[in-house]
């Protein structure tokens, strides 16, 4: 039997696929007739309840007599308000994102001899095992960063004689080791990207000890190994605001349904940056970028309130952009008056950008971000509350950081594995039962019908 030609094969998936389409499909009605919560979702837009974590709260509104109430939104890391982490951090002029991984792992802000044990920690465990550059990413190179940062973990399970270990001791010596090596990962996986398909030079430059996780990241993706203090802390502030948000995000989620079943440290992980890597979730950011790059293009006068509030209006009706319909950036599934994230970004960016020659381009964010809630309103015909989240900030934050875009859903992963480790130590102390939800089957009962009678 001689195989298919490549347009034949084509032809044959194109088919297949149509066949595919009839016999999945299933009627909208019928989530609504069996109650059920698409998404994960209440009728009323919150999250189905799946579990107790005391990691981390996302605070958008509050429920009045059945009713959602829309709040400024709030993030709480062990309780703790982001934005007097953050500030008591930037008062103190020191980094913050390790502390914040710490207070994440351990339940605890450090005092000060914790601090510096876990920054000597870090730094003793950011150097990936012998060979490992040239032998998992250098051979095998890939055009998403994502999809080599997740091969490379996975990668990392035959380096370790205990990957297979679900003990507490050993995934928090395995979380602490990711949460290290990370940077390292994401940076020379993007060193070789540039070289293998972007035809540019490609400079792997060696790990400085005692450098903080923000510090690692500009010295290593920089060709000149240099970056000032005050850039290293602004990255660490978009790092510490990433780092977690909440046990039902989906990467999070996904991350504790694979620890649910007893799998090790390295797949669950994986699985974080699989979901991550999504449009729809961690991807966004790019998105965003894009976007503005398109509004940039396509409107004669950026700073015009008119023409911008114009071209929104074709956003929304899928005639500019990308033709999807979203406007990137705005709306929240939790947040609702404001993301506390976005704020803290623009409060940051102001300065620099001003200072960087960035002000026209944060002067358009702002008004897409005070133009688009009211927009949405009148086109969609809805009283949903819709806010700048944070991807619409901090695409800029790393535009003027020289931060390249392939590395900007990359750094939202790094940032978050933090985050991922402590809801994989909570669900391995706390959960005890594998989440499995349930799906109804629609599809009916057939009899069985011989090959040569169909």
């Amino acid at each position: 039997m001689e195989g298919y030609s490549k347009q034949e094969l084509q032809e044959q998936f194109d088919a297949l696929c149509a066949t595919m389409r009839q016999n999945n499909a299933i009627d909208a009605s019928a989530y609504s007739a069996y109650d059920v919560k698409r998404g994960l979702r209440n009728a009323d837009g919150t999250g189905v309840m799946a579990g107790l974590t005391k990691i981390c709260s996302v605070d958008g509104y509050y429920i009045k007599d059945g009713e959602r109430v829309a709040q400024p939104g709030k993030l709480f890391y062990r309780g703790y308000d982001t934005a007097q982490l953050i500030g008591g951090a930037a008062a103190e002029q020191r980094f913050g994102y390790e502390e914040t991984a710490w207070l994440l792992l351990f339940g605890s802000l450090p005092g000060k001899e914790n601090l510096e044990l876990f920054h000597r920690l870090l730094s003793s465990c950011r150097e990936l095992p012998e060979g490992f550059v040239e032998d998992m990413i250098m051979k095998s190179p890939s055009p998403d960063i994502m999809n080599k940062m997740a091969h490379a973990v996975l990668s990392l399970y035959s380096t370790d004689p205990s990957a297979d270990d679900t003990s507490l001791v050993n995934v928090l010596r395995q979380s602490i080791q990711l949460i290290a090596q990370l940077p390292a990962i994401m940076t020379y996986s993007y060193q070789v990207k540039r070289r293998m398909y972007d035809k540019r030079s490609m400079y792997l430059h060696h790990l400085k000890p005692g450098h903080s996780t923000a510090e690692t990241i500009l010295r290593t993706i920089r060709a000149d190994k240099q970056f000032t203090r005050e850039e290293a802390m602004l990255l660490d502030v978009c790092l510490t605001i990433h780092a977690d948000h909440g046990g039902g995000n989906n990467s999070t989620f996904a991350t504790r349904v694979l620890t649910s079943t007893g799998t090790d440290t390295y797949s669950a992980l994986a699985a974080g940056i699989g979901s991550l890597k999504g449009p729809k979730h961690g991807g966004a950011n790019i998105k965003v970028s894009q976007m503005l790059q398109y509004m940039r293009e396509e409107i004669a006068d950026i700073t015009d309130e008119g023409q911008v509030a114009d071209y929104l209006v074709r956003l929304l009706q899928k005639k500019a952009g990308d033709r999807s319909g979203l406007v990137y950036g705005m709306g929240h599934a939790v947040y609702t008056l404001s993301d506390p994230r976005a704020e803290i970004l623009k409060h940051y960016l102001r300065d620099y950008a001003v200072r960087g020659g960035y002000a026209e381009q944060l002067a358009l964010i702002e008004l897409v971000e005070r133009l688009a809630p009211e927009i949405f309103a009148r086109i969609k015909r809805t009283k949903k509350h819709i806010c700048a989240n944070v991807d619409l900030y901090s695409g800029l934050l790393y535009q003027i950081l020289g931060i390249p875009e392939d590395l900007y859903t990359p750094l939202f992963a790094l940032a978050r594995t933090a985050g991922w480790c402590a809801h994989r130590l909570e669900e391995l102390q706390t959960g005890g039962r594998i989440l499995r939800p349930a799906y109804k089957s629609v599809a009916g009962y057939r009899a069985y019908v011989r090959l040569e009678e169909r």
